[in-house]
């Protein structure tokens, strides 16, 4: 690593990880870390935020981890809070919360629709809400929302929760970067694609979905999917992140980059 982001304060929300192994927030938090910057992991689950926190202070990285609910507004503007108290700025605001619920308009509950929009799409509006007005005064940062693929096309799997919500989410991306892009608060979204990470590889629903509940026809098919012949990692979506969280992308904002191995060319 480079120091890509040495001196820089960033806030990582929803740096635990699902289940066993590495998902996109872990590894994000690891990367920026590795790249010289404070993290700050957090998670509505405290324990797994103090397990990627414990990863990095373990590699000799700065960091520091705390606990709140993304969809609830005094949770997000203490937090905040808390983090400017401790730091007094945030560089970088990194937001990877995200759940899916399979089910189409039909089928789906209208509880579990007002669910994933509430930390889909209104955790992102509260931690941009609440981040933003520091970055101003501070003269600039750099925002990534962790957006979808499935925010711009079909992707063989009905939920129509999560592809509203990231639709969503873009859109705000692109217009909050227009709307602050004077005040140097650049603000992007990555697109992952099709992903192995404990958010896919442990989710019975998925696995319902494509293969009748069978977990490794599930990992087939969706490697099969991929014209570069196999799903990407949470390393491969953390990489993007440091790119747009470092200095190196100074000119770039607005923007959605998609991390996919090249499915939405259509293959």
């Amino acid at each position: 690593m480079s120091n890509r982001l040495h001196g820089k304060i960033a806030l990582v929300v929803g740096a635990g990880s699902s289940g066993p192994g590495m998902g996109n927030g872990k590894a994000t938090a690891l990367a920026f870390a590795r790249e010289g910057a404070t993290v700050v992991c957090t998670d509505v689950n405290e324990a797994a935020a103090k397990e990627t926190s414990d990863l990095i202070m373990a590699e000799g990285g700065q960091t520091r981890h705390l606990a709140f609910d993304i969809a609830d507004s005094a949770g997000v503007s203490s937090a905040v809070a808390s983090v400017i108290d401790e730091f007094g700025r945030i560089d970088v605001l990194d937001n990877n919360v995200g759940i899916a619920k399979v089910g189409g308009v039909v089928e789906l509950e209208e509880t579990e629709w007002d669910r994933v929009h509430a930390i889909n799409l209104k955790g992102p509006f509260l931690t941009m809400k609440h981040v933003i007005p520091h970055m101003v005064a501070q003269g600039g940062g750099s925002i990534i929302n962790i957006s979808s693929l499935a925010g711009i096309r079909w992707t063989g799997v009905p939920y129509s929760t999560y592809y509203s919500s990231k639709a969503a989410l873009n859109h705000l991306t692109r217009t909050t970067a227009a709307e602050y892009a004077a005040r140097k608060v650049r603000i992007n979204a990555i697109l992952p694609g099709l992903m192995e990470t404990p958010f896919v590889t442990e989710s019975v629903e998925l696995a319902g979905a494509y293969a009748a509940g069978q977990r490794e026809e599930m990992l087939r098919k969706r490697h099969a999917q991929v014209p570069m012949g196999h799903m990407g990692t949470a390393w491969d979506v953390a990489n993007a992140a440091v790119f747009l969280a470092s200095d190196e992308s100074s000119y770039i904002t607005g923007i959605e980059l998609r991390v996919d191995g090249g499915i939405s060319l259509g293959f």
